[in-house]
């Protein structure tokens, strides 16, 4: 049976992080009530009003959760309605687990049948595994059969996210192989029909994949054929990240017990770094040494965190451009001597240049970044 919500779920305030289909309940019961479009088999939602749940719609209160490309969501949908398994790759910090995230919360009404890839990520973590005390006393049975998220997915019609699919070892990702392309989980320890699990109406898989994993594992290319690939890309408006950035961390700094809103010229000044640390390219168009570290918008977002964090629970106020200093070297240097002294210089040497009190506090700052 397709496991599809009644009604919308009850946020638990305790949660750091709830899923997007409590997180968004409500607008998900709204936009099922109203939606009168042809569904394919076993989803949720039609393709329009699931892309509507994810770009949003102004006219029926329901707000924008993926600031990207419409036309990417709009393919990401297709493809899923075709049975084909989409692939998500990008650089680290665009957004692709959230997409896959609120796909499957719009498609399936659930999104928390995830496989986290990794080295260590074992075939039994993605079909199945057993209770081994019922079956050692028992022996295989439906009853000893521990579903893991592909079972699950397969049996109950629903998405299943595998996310950095490219940090598995190559043999777990070609466990994939029969799954995507036969539809079927082979049980070999079971007998009968129980021994064969095909997949009902509304599954899929949604992988992710990173760009700087590349080479890593790299999947083969029967696994390729198996996936529609679509890159997401960084946000290239300084003015749509700059928004996002000051919405995500004003909702993160509620979270904390921060009841202050983010300074938005911190902010602006923060966001602002991080893409030209990004980009290489100045405001006046020179050139920069990029950081080989990850200068994303989620990055961005978190130490947009830290710096109303700081401000607060130290001093009592929103945060300030010197807190941006200090927050940055963990993010920014990592564990690279390099890009710390191509932060320091971007300091020292560029932010000098620029107007305006914001930068100014941050150059005389530059003192707090750890040597």
């Amino acid at each position: 049976m397709t496991n599809h919500p009644a009604g919308p779920a009850v946020p638990d305030e305790t949660l750091q992080r709830p899923p997007a289909e409590v997180r968004y309940a409500a607008e998900l019961a709204a936009l099922r009530a109203a939606d009168t479009d042809p569904r394919p088999p076993g989803w949720h939602l039609s393709l329009r009003a699931a892309r509507r749940f994810i770009t949003g719609d102004p006219e029926t209160g329901i707000g924008r959760k993926f600031v990207g490309d419409t036309a990417l969501v709009e393919r990401a949908l297709v493809t899923l309605a075709t049975n084909r398994g989409l692939m998500l790759v990008g650089e680290p910090g665009t957004a692709k687990s959230l997409l896959s995230e609120l796909i499957a919360a719009a498609v399936s009404g659930d999104s928390t049948l995830v496989v986290q890839g990794g080295a260590a990520t074992t075939e039994d973590q993605i079909k199945y595994s057993w209770n081994y005390a019922l079956l050692v006393s028992e022996g295989p049975s439906a009853r000893s059969l521990v579903p893991a998220p592909m079972l699950r997915g397969m049996r109950e019609g629903l998405l299943v996210r595998f996310e950095e699919i490219t940090r598995c070892p190559l043999e777990v990702q070609d466990s994939l192989l029969s799954l995507l392309s036969e539809r079927v989980v082979a049980i070999p320890e079971l007998a009968g029909a129980e021994g064969m699990a095909f997949a009902r109406q509304g599954f899929n898989v949604i992988a992710t994949a990173n760009t700087r994993d590349r080479g890593v594992n790299e999947m083969s290319a029967a696994l390729k054929r198996r996936f529609t690939f679509e890159t997401v890309f960084p946000i290239a408006d300084l003015d749509t990240e700059l928004a996002l950035v000051e919405t995500e961390a004003k909702a993160l700094l509620a979270r904390s017990g921060v009841p202050v809103a983010p300074d938005r010229d911190v902010l602006e000044v923060l966001v602002t770094t991080f893409r030209e640390l990004r980009s290489g390219v100045a405001h006046d168009g020179a050139g920069l040494d990029r950081l080989s570290a990850v200068m994303s918008t989620a990055e961005a977002v978190s130490v947009a965190h830290a710096v109303g964090v700081r401000g607060w629970f130290l001093r009592g106020e929103a945060g300030s451009a010197a807190d941006v200093v200090t927050c940055l070297a963990g993010t920014a240097a990592k564990d690279n001597p390099e890009d710390l002294a191509r932060l320091r210089r971007y300091l020292e040497q560029r932010v000098a240049r620029r107007s305006g009190a914001g930068w100014r506090e941050l150059h005389e700052a530059r003192h707090l970044l750890a040597h």
